[in-house]
């Protein structure tokens, strides 16, 4: 969910402050005033919700003082100044400073309130993004991403903990939706390179003209830095190595031998090649295959991940559910055994989309997941039926899983609510969490 924002409103006059934060509160906008500089500066800091309006000539500390303290703990925090007529130049000198705007008294209400939309827009990007680099950044919270309790995972999560780790170029593979990329964000930030650059370059749909500048260089006068240089000392991420011109994959093998042992940054090639019999080795050069597959990932298909797949569509059903206002559907023994076996070509994107389709459906009482499932794909029998059949056991404790897993989050962690509700005795409820790595404070 969203971060709310806030407005703050800096003036000594009380008259200026209770119209402004009247005027903006009948705009929607959740306001806080402050009658000084000194006051504000105790509740706003760096990642403040919101934005500043503040007048510039107050006794104290005045508003450029204030403005110039903003910046040195949040530049990107917008500040809309207010200045009495004449103060023009000051207004300018405000701007150059790092004010987001600035308003003349007299001022327009309507103008104020169009200014402080803009700045809240801008403001919420600003830390949504902040937010997103310091997940990204973030180990743990990152590997926390890579949920699942199936033997494939396990081995992903000891690969990524122990590639990252060392200093090699890396090769992932694997088909599409598995999540390659947030494996290579997840190598980065358990790695020793995790506070420095991750620079991702998406290879497909660049002419090769327009793409050799943007990574070697040169670039146009004023133009940004090359992305090699952009990405230097942290991790250059390619996306669909398979698409880089031969001519490229020249200057990119000459760019990394040119770094020595160990690479100052460290390349990360994702190959997303889908075509039926061909590899990354075929459309790379040899030596430059060698030198990117030096360690090489490749993620396990939805299919190939047992009752991490019941987990998993339990978990974005829930989500959706909780954003769309309603009850999650209900998962019938059927229905799970049918989720097991669907080949899932379209691995972990496909399963995001049956499960919000299903809470939309549910939310309608029609429809169920058998019938999304058989939709999904041009091939009913396919759609519903791997290749290989599973054990019945192994369908029998994914549904008993799920069943425990659902019934918990449901009853809040309760352990007496699970009991009466699956007619279990305490002793089997706990035997059988343990069996599948449940734990109620997970619930709580």
């Amino acid at each position: 969910m969203a971060q709310a924002m806030k407005i703050a409103i800096v003036d000594d006059e009380q008259d200026m402050r209770q119209s402004i934060s009247q005027w903006l509160a009948l705009s929607g906008f959740d306001t806080e005033t402050f009658p000084s500089a000194e006051e504000a500066l105790k509740s706003v800091g760096q990642d403040y919700p919101g934005v500043i309006i503040s007048d510039i000539r107050m006794p104290g500390m005045d508003g450029m003082q204030f403005l110039k303290k903003l910046m040195s703990v949040d530049s990107s925090l917008p500040v809309i100044m207010i200045t009495g007529h004449g103060d023009v130049p000051m207004a300018v000198e405000a701007m150059r400073v790092g004010a987001y705007d600035f308003l003349e008294k007299p001022f327009n209400p309507d103008r104020m309130t169009e200014l402080a939309k803009k700045a809240t827009q801008a403001r919420r990007m600003t830390l949504d993004a902040r937010a997103l680099r310091r997940e990204l950044g973030d180990g743990t919270t990152i590997m926390k991403k890579l949920v699942g309790a199936s033997p494939v995972m396990e081995r992903l999560r000891e690969d990524i903990l122990d590639l990252g780790q060392a200093d090699g170029h890396v090769l992932i593979d694997g088909e599409t939706g598995t999540g390659k990329t947030l494996v290579a964000h997840a190598l980065h930030a358990v790695g020793a390179k995790a506070g420095r650059k991750f620079v991702v370059v998406r290879l497909a749909g660049q002419d090769e003209e327009t793409l050799g500048a943007n990574l070697f260089g040169p670039m146009e006068e004023g133009g940004q830095q090359p992305l090699v240089e952009q990405a230097r000392g942290g991790t250059l991420v390619f996306e669909d190595i398979e698409a880089l011109p031969m001519a490229l994959q020249a200057r990119l093998l000459a760019w990394i031998n040119d770094q020595g042992t160990p690479p100052e940054t460290r390349v990360v090639a994702i190959c997303n090649l889908q075509d039926g019999g061909r590899t990354c080795e075929d459309c790379l050069r040899p030596d430059l295959f060698y030198r990117l597959a030096q360690m090489k990932i490749t993620l396990p298909p939805l299919r190939a991940r047992g009752e991490d797949i019941l987990m998993l569509f339990t978990r974005f059903a829930d989500q959706f559910a909780e954003e769309y206002g309603c009850a999650a559907p209900t998962v019938s023994a059927q229905e799970a055994a049918q989720l097991l076996q669907a080949p899932w070509p379209g691995n972990i994107r496909q399963l995001i989309n049956i499960a919000e389709r299903a809470v939309l459906q549910s939310r309608r009482g029609s429809g169920t997941i058998s019938s999304l499932l058989m939709n999904d794909h041009d091939d009913v029998q396919s759609a519903t039926m791997t290749t290989e059949g599973k054990p019945l056991k192994e369908y029998v404790e994914a549904f008993e899983r799920m069943l425990i897993d659902n019934t918990m989050r449901r009853h809040k962690g309760s352990i007496v609510g699970v009991m009466e509700e699956l007619c279990l005795p305490r002793r089997t409820l706990n035997e059988k969490m343990a069996k599948y790595g449940l734990q109620r404070s997970d619930y709580l």
